[in-house]
């Protein structure tokens, strides 16, 4: 059985950093990608990046370049999103998912992704 857990959110003031991370265990498929989505009160979950499991490749929504970084270590069986200058905006519960049916490219749909962690929230103050 597949499980995934997040950890590493919290309470932030605009402008900082946080590291989150999500182990994974069971045996999710081969070949698979892993990816951050993001849902914020009253709106729809969106992705946020990916990477591809064999490869390393990363792929970000727009809005995230440049301050969303993805890296993972197979060893450990983790996968980290580091958030770089916070923003109000980016204020919502993250989820680290995982799966088979996005792969290769990895695109952030929903419908693609297997199997769900139960979240780490992010807030981000002004």
């Amino acid at each position: 059985q597949v499980r995934l857990v997040e950890s590493g959110g919290g309470s932030v003031q605009a402008g900082g950093s946080l590291r989150l991370s999500c182990a994974a265990s069971g045996y999710i498929g081969s070949p698979s990608c892993m990816g951050w989505f993001r849902q914020a009160p009253g709106k729809e979950r969106e992705g946020v990046g990916s990477i591809r499991r064999d490869t390393g490749t990363t792929l970000y929504a727009d809005s995230v370049k440049g301050r969303f970084t993805i890296s993972q270590d197979k060893a450990k069986n983790e996968v980290y999103l580091q958030i770089d200058f916070l923003k109000p905006e980016d204020s919502a519960m993250y989820y680290c998912a995982a799966g088979y049916r996005a792969w290769p490219s990895c695109v952030l749909v929903n419908d693609k992704y297997n199997y769900w962690g139960q979240g780490t929230q992010v807030t981000v103050s002004s």
